[in-house]
Parts: structure tokens; C-alpha cells; sequence
């Protein structure tokens, strides 16, 4: 299993230098390499592969132009190739959109294998820098002198904060004691989370707590010229903001993936489609600042490393429209209303809380084989989740009293 650790870094003015200069160049090999990638694709209707653009960027060093590119270390040259030629097989297959051009502004990272660092009683010594590269390690259960990375990733981030992350496979750990709990999360804007078992988890809303601030930053970086040190330093004070927000909904969200984790042996999930619902003005900026899909990210790797089974829901599955108690489907059920009676068995069901319910017979009925692919992580429902009662039904709308 790969595991990565994530620290603080502090490299001296050398340093500093040196990864300037090769975050530069990389960023110039990915631009360059994309532009002839896209113009040979419109213009031939080719492909272009790895080895042609390793071909290429050696010529470009053996150029009176480019030849700056052979100051710095080439290893982290040849791995932008090759992410950016894994993100174009990814585009082409369906998987994700088409790579874009890398930005002076923001983060910058460069990737070190094994033959580009050298790691030596806890000491990093990055290739064409001088001296060891002082970063702080806080993983108090790692033991740092025996630590043998495969990959290093340098970056600087937006707020000029310096991180280095280290990249290590490591044997699976060993599964969590067996609680015997089943659990079931609906995932909302009003409670993060409302389970199963009647658990209700409220949202933080980091964004809109700090809102305020970041609105006053961002006016004070509208008024400054651009290409002046005051803009410099505006747009820093707005990174920093955003690191903020950023920090303290990572902070919430490990919390409670762990917390679940750790609580039951078989969580069922829904599958949002989160990229359909941002597009929507009016909750665009709620459903992003609740960060549903890197919550279910964080729960995919922590059930595998805990041993845990994770089943996702289809998403066409009508949790919120179908009876806990008797299985009736209503025909229609707004948004508003959150509160409603079945009017075959007359139960009265919370909206939330009985989607819960649903979503985890659903995915109980997926783990036991009734229908859909078999249990496990990142399992999607396939057709009909819950079996209707034997009476007939018919579908009738709800109206809120």
C-alpha cells in the first residue's frame, strides 16, 4: 500500500533558487509539450507518446534557447511528461477533462524519484541543491531515520508556504476489531451527515464563517495596480485566507470519516453527482464549501485500510421518496418539504433521516448479491434498490402539512 506524509518545509535561499528555477522549467516543458501535443492532433489527427516527448525535450536542451533547461534537475522534467501524457490517456478515455496550461500564479510542485534525492539518517538532499533541506516531520509513529521514499514532491503553495511530501509503500495494516455496527449516511447542506441510526452531524460551513474576511481581501486586491508590490503581497493575504477555509474543512472531514470508520463495519453511501449539482447558482458555493466528494474519498481509503466495507448507492436510487417501513414510492417529493406521512402504513418518516434508512437496505441488499455488482468500495447500484411490498401500490404526491 502507498502511503504519503505531507510535512513543512523550509529550504534556505539556495534552495529557494534552485526550486524556482526548476518549477519554471517544468511548467515550460508541460506548456510547450501540450501546445505540439494539441497542434499535431488538430492538424494530423495523431497522438503523441511519452517517448516522442521525452525525444523532443532533449532536443530542446541541445537548443541555444532552451539549453537553461539543463541547469536544473531532469528528473522532474521527464515526470511532468509523463503525468501529462497519463492525463491525456484519461481524457481520451472518459475518465477526466482535457490537461490545461500550467500558471505562473499559484502552486508549484516538482516531482523527485529516487535516482533526483537521497535520503540519509532523516536528512533530504535534493539533486543541484547544496545541503540537506530542513523540513519538519510530526508523524510521531513513523520512525524518520528508517524512513525509504520512493517519490518526493517539492511545492510551493499560493501563500509561499513550502511543503514536501513524501511518497512510501508500506504493508497494509491490519484491520480494525469488528464492532457489528451497520450504518447508513445521508449526506445534506443543513447536517453534513444524518445516519441511520438517527445521528445527526452538523455542517461547519468554513466558507461561510470566514466569508467576511475573505471578501475584504479579496476588495483590497481588487484596488491595487497590477505588477506592484502591493499586489504581491494583497493576493498573499488572500492565499492565506483560503488556506484557512481549506485547513479547518480538511480538519472536520478527517474527523468524521475517521470517526464513522472506526464506529461500524459496513457503511452504505450515496452516489451525488456533485459536478451536476455545482452548476446550480443558487448552491453552487454550499454544495462546494461541504466538500462532499472529498469526503467519500476519505472514506473509499480508510474502510480499505480499516478493513471496513464501503458500499456506494446508485444514484438514481429514491431514498428521500421511498417508505422505510413499507417500501411506498411516492411520485413526487419537493425539497421543501422535510417532513412526511406514508399514506399506505401512516408512518410518519423524517425526510433525512429516512433516506438513511434506505440507503443502507440498499446496501445491505447489494452486499448480499440480490442485485447489483457485489459488495466492496466504490460499488454503484444498479436498478431497483429496495423490494416493493407484495400489495399493490400506486404512486400518489405527498403534501405537506
Amino acid at each position: 500500500m502507498r502511503t504519503a506524509y505531507r510535512c513543512r518545509a523550509y529550504p534556505d535561499p539556495d534552495q529557494i533558487a534552485m526550486l524556482n528555477r526548476t518549477f519554471g522549467c517544468v511548467r515550460l516543458a508541460w506548456n510547450k509539450t501540450l501546445a505540439e501535443r494539441s497542434t499535431r492532433y488538430r492538424t494530423e489527427g495523431k497522438s503523441t507518446s511519452y517517448r516522442e516527448t521525452d525525444a523532443a525535450l532533449t532536443a530542446w536542451k541541445r537548443s541555444d534557447d532552451l539549453s537553461f533547461l539543463s541547469e536544473v534537475s531532469c528528473v522532474p522534467l521527464q515526470q511532468t511528461l509523463r503525468h501529462q501524457y497519463t492525463a491525456c490517456r484519461n481524457f481520451f478515455a472518459g475518465r477526466a477533462k482535457f490537461p490545461r496550461f500550467k500558471s505562473r500564479n499559484g502552486r508549484q510542485s516538482a516531482h523527485f524519484t529516487r535516482s533526483a534525492f537521497r535520503m540519509r539518517a532523516g536528512e533530504l538532499h535534493l539533486a543541484k541543491t547544496t545541503g540537506p533541506m530542513r523540513f519538519v516531520w510530526s508523524f510521531d509513529r513513523v520512525n524518520l531515520s528508517g524512513l525509504a521514499p520512493t517519490m518526493i514532491v517539492v511545492a510551493r503553495e499560493a501563500d509561499q508556504r513550502w511543503y514536501v511530501t513524501f511518497t512510501v509503500d508500506t504493508s497494509d495494516p491490519e484491520p480494525l476489531p469488528v464492532t457489528g455496527h451497520m450504518i447508513g449516511l445521508d449526506l445534506g447542506v443543513k447536517d453534513f451527515i444524518v445516519t441511520s441510526d438517527g445521528q445527526r452531524i452538523a455542517n461547519p460551513r468554513c466558507l461561510e464563517r470566514k466569508a467576511r474576511n475573505l471578501a475584504r481581501h479579496q476588495r483590497r486586491l481588487a484596488r491595487t495596480q497590477r505588477g506592484s508590490n502591493n499586489r504581491v503581497k494583497a493576493k498573499r493575504r488572500v492565499a492565506v485566507a483560503h488556506r484557512k477555509v481549506g485547513n479547518a474543512r480538511r480538519d472536520f472531514l478527517h474527523r468524521t470519516s475517521s470517526r464513522i470508520v472506526r464506529s461500524a463495519d459496513f457503511i452504505a453511501i450515496e452516489d451525488l453527482a456533485v459536478a451536476n449539482m455545482v452548476r446550480s447558482r443558487r448552491m453552487a458555493r454550499a454544495i462546494s464549501d461541504v466538500a462532499w466528494g472529498e469526503f467519500r474519498a476519505m472514506l473509499e481509503y480508510k474502510a480499505h485500510r480499516a478493513g471496513r466495507t464501503l458500499v456506494v448507492v446508485d444514484r438514481w436510487y429514491p431514498s428521500s421518496k421511498t417508505c422505510s417501513a413499507c417500501g411506498h414510492l411516492l411520485a413526487e417529493l419537493g425539497l421543501s418539504i422535510r417532513h412526511w406521512t406514508c399514506p399506505i402504513c401512516r408512518t410518519r418518516h423524517d425526510r433525512d433521516l429516512n433516506a438513511a434508512k434506505n440507503i443502507l437496505a440498499a446496501g445491505r441488499a447489494v452486499a448480499r448479491g440480490d442485485s447489483g455488482d457485489a459488495c466492496g468500495a466504490d460499488v454503484r447500484r444498479r436498478g431497483p434498490a429496495l423490494p416493493r411490498s407484495a400489495e399493490k401500490q400506486e404512486s400518489c404526491v405527498v403534501r405537506h402539512t
